[in-house]
């Protein structure tokens, strides 16, 4: 085969600091906006972001070369400072330090984009705690519940 073909889709959570309901509903598309272009600019491509005033979830599409922590890195750095620059109530912003990632195959994608356009009807009724260790379960990803929050 003369080519490499390659498609690997990852859905990708993380939350502020401590839970913080600090993605005020102001910023909120702006803040998908400038994650969108911290992906592209990756390399990556961002099929949905979505969440709620304290964590979010993005749907992307990786490239062959990349590093998934570091991407993520950028975008929490970047994103981060970002968000401090746009007025002094979000000096406090912070995301959390870890993160979850877990692949999905193509068949998924439109199960996925609903989840996660439904976030905040979805939050009406479960916690962020208890939706991330729900998706541990599914995912069978062994955690010590002491290192996953901060």
């Amino acid at each position: 085969m003369p080519q490499s073909l390659f498609k690997f889709l990852a859905h990708i959570i993380f939350s502020t600091k401590n839970r913080r309901d600090l993605i005020a509903p102001e910023i909120e598309a702006e803040l998908y906006k400038y994650i969108h272009g911290i992906v592209e600019n990756n390399g990556a491509k961002l099929i949905i972001a979505g969440g709620t005033a304290n964590h979010i979830h993005l749907l992307v599409s990786l490239p062959r070369k990349i590093d998934v922590s570091e991407l993520i890195g950028d975008i929490k750095r970047d994103s981060s400072t970002w968000i401090k620059k746009q007025h002094a109530k979000f000096s406090e912003f912070y995301w959390q330090k870890g993160y979850g990632a877990f692949s999905i195959g193509q068949s998924q994608v439109e199960t996925v984009i609903r989840y996660i356009k439904n976030q905040k009807q979805h939050h009406e009724k479960q916690d962020f705690k208890d939706e991330f260790r729900a998706l541990l379960k599914k995912y069978e990803i062994d955690y010590d519940e002491r290192y996953v929050w901060d």
